[in-house]
């Protein structure tokens, strides 16, 4: 285990220690050394509840390690006490997590509380939305897929391709409702993003058969 992961993982147990020798120190040689270990103390206690783990995070996700991931995540024991910004991360990869369980529910309320806590980038502001958007398709309610798409794609999205995702599902629902003039306007946005992802592209060439189809 790194040095770094463990301070991360005993940041209370060395809390502990470091107010151990602070008054060892304190009683033993002198009180003008001591407040250094409880300094530290400090600091330790700080970062366990405003920081957490969640610095540890990005390197399981890189790597691939979903399940160390998950792990890390349950060790937040207090996530409203949290640093804002690592607030709303801690809730959008929670909402990830639940989407790829398919608990739907838990998904909407994490990405709803993300959203409360504060984005610093609308990229992942836009993201959150796109979620709930999508959430809100499968539970088969358009109209409040409708609002969150729009809104995700209204405050930014973090690449093109998924910015052509959210203009397909918009035009998707409106040629549903027979509002076809509109289903058109999305389409055409959703093709002048350009997207390269090949999944998008195939989706994107289906819906462009089907539209030919509509008169008008």
């Amino acid at each position: 285990m790194s040095f770094r992961k463990i301070l991360v993982f005993y940041r209370i147990p060395i809390a502990i220690g470091m107010i151990a020798l602070g008054f060892f120190l304190g009683f033993q040689v002198t009180w003008w050394i001591a407040w250094i270990p409880f300094l530290i103390a400090i600091l330790m206690v700080v970062a366990y509840f405003l920081i957490g783990p969640m610095t540890l995070i990005q390197g399981y996700m890189e790597s691939g390690d979903m399940e160390g991931a998950q792990k890390l995540m349950n060790m937040v024991k207090f996530p409203n006490l949290l640093y804002k910004p690592i607030r709303s991360s801690y809730y959008m990869l929670q909402a990830n997590f639940s989407t790829m369980g398919d608990d739907l529910d838990k998904a909407e309320m994490q990405l709803r509380k993300g959203l409360e806590s504060g984005m610093t980038e609308k990229e992942y502001e836009g993201g959150a939305y796109m979620q709930l958007g999508t959430i809100a398709l499968k539970k088969g309610n358009t109209k409040e897929a409708m609002e969150h798409l729009r809104k995700a794609v209204s405050v930014g999205l973090p690449d093109k391709d998924t910015e052509a995702t959210a203009y397909l599902y918009l035009s998707q629902i409106y040629i549903q409702r027979r509002d076809y003039r509109s289903g058109k306007i999305y389409f055409n946005k959703a093709k002048a993003c350009k997207a390269t992802n090949a999944q998008v592209v195939e989706q994107i060439k289906e819906l462009a058969k089907y539209i030919a189809r509509i008169p008008g």
